[in-house]
């Protein structure tokens, strides 16, 4: 059952976000679901199902993508393939959770939800964050200048932010590859 639902929810993602081509698309969507899933089983005693499930629908209702009220997509989804209230309840709470500029210097009070949480923001950093940064600021029509300001604003307080041991071995070298960018980048702008 487990794996039935996980199979449809990649296939839901795949049509959500087929038209997206913005760095919040299907295949960022597949790294956090992978990131979430290397994380859950190194930290053990979480839900799988909800880590799962709560990292393939975490954009499912993203205000910046979506013009969605109370997880609109992530509970239709949920409710028809049958997952119970109280099971969509937790999704949502985990989903909830993961946004940075919603949650700075908050943390889940569930392991899913910081798991989840953790692994959204691994996939901010490292060469596919900066892919992706810049992927969305051309998407955005945003100066380079406004995109670089965006690693000082949020990615280079991301290494700091997780929350699990897992996820913060992980960041690690993502970090120091974020960090050898600028300053290139930097240098040759100047």
């Amino acid at each position: 059952m487990i794996e039935e639902r996980i199979l449809a929810a990649k296939q839901y993602v795949k049509t959500l976000f087929a038209d997206r081509a913005d760095g919040h698309d299907v295949a960022h969507t597949l790294r956090v679901y992978t990131n979430a899933m290397r994380i859950a089983q190194a930290e053990g005693l979480c839900n799988l199902e909800i880590v799962g499930l709560s990292a393939l629908l975490h954009d499912a209702d993203d205000d910046k993508l979506f013009q969605t009220e109370n997880n609109a997509n992530a509970r239709m989804f949920l409710e028809e393939i049958g997952a119970p209230k109280k099971q969509i309840d937790q999704i949502c709470r985990v989903i909830n959770a993961v946004s940075f500029s919603k949650n700075r210097g908050k943390h889940p009070e569930s392991l899913e939800g910081k798991i989840v949480q953790d692994a959204d923001r691994l996939d901010a950093i490292g060469a596919v964050g900066i892919a992706r940064t810049f992927s969305y600021g051309g998407h955005k029509g945003r100066p380079l200048t406004d995109t670089v300001q965006h690693f000082h604003d949020k990615l280079l307080l991301l290494k700091d932010e997780m929350n699990t041991e897992t996820a913060k071995q992980m960041a690690e070298s993502r970090h120091q590859f974020l960090i050898t960018f600028l300053k290139e980048l930097e240098k040759e702008l100047d």
